[in-house]
């Protein structure tokens, strides 16, 4: 666990399940902001940007106004991005096309492991310390190409989960419906060391 308290870390609460990343981290000892306008997002150094449903998210940001704020913060600021939230951040959304962010260098195809029926909790293979990490899949998007400078963290069967580039840490799956708590401890990792 760090020493240091990181910056005010934000939670998109749009849609999705925002309380349980704010959980995870209370667990760690760290307090987060819930985030529902620019107004918000302007109080806040790092966002998580939870799973959910992509295209109700991206609807909803319009609505609200919060996508252009949005899209500067995340082209900028360290952010974590599960699920529904790593599709918004990627260059590019196959299956079918989506609006992105545009702010991570890889490609991700939408519902790639199947329906809610297929869902799954599995181990993963993964470079941070402590052996293979649980994972828990819910309609996952599978990340098809990665770019140059983005680093895999774990894989399934072959194909990325979580990776990193830059101030971007993100993950096919929810690691907050989980008890591991390292793809969160990596995150303020990351903001310790930014």
């Amino acid at each position: 666990m760090m020493t240091e308290k990181p910056t005010c870390i934000g939670v998109l609460a749009i849609q999705g399940d925002s309380d349980a990343h704010a959980a995870a981290f209370a667990g760690l000892g760290i307090a987060t902001k819930p985030v529902k306008t620019a107004s918000e997002l302007a109080q806040v150094t790092s966002l998580v940007l939870p799973g959910g449903e992509s295209t109700a998210m991206l609807r909803l940001l319009r609505r609200d106004g919060l996508d252009i704020a949005l899209r500067d913060f995340v082209h900028t600021r360290p952010v974590l991005a599960t699920c529904a939230g790593c599709i918004l951040l990627a260059r590019e959304v196959c299956n079918p096309h989506q609006e992105s962010f545009a702010a991570l260098d890889i490609s991700i195809e939408r519902n790639a492991y199947g329906r809610q029926n297929d869902s799954a909790i599995l181990p993963v293979e993964t470079t941070l310390p402590g052996g293979p990490m649980e994972a828990v899949f819910i309609r996952a998007p599978r990340i098809l190409k990665t770019g140059a400078k983005v680093e895999t963290l774990a894989t399934r069967d072959g194909y990325p989960v979580l990776v990193r580039e830059g101030k971007i840490l993100a993950a096919t799956f929810h690691p907050e419906l989980s008890d591991d708590r390292r793809v969160h401890e990596a995150f303020l990792e990351m903001l310790r060391e930014s």
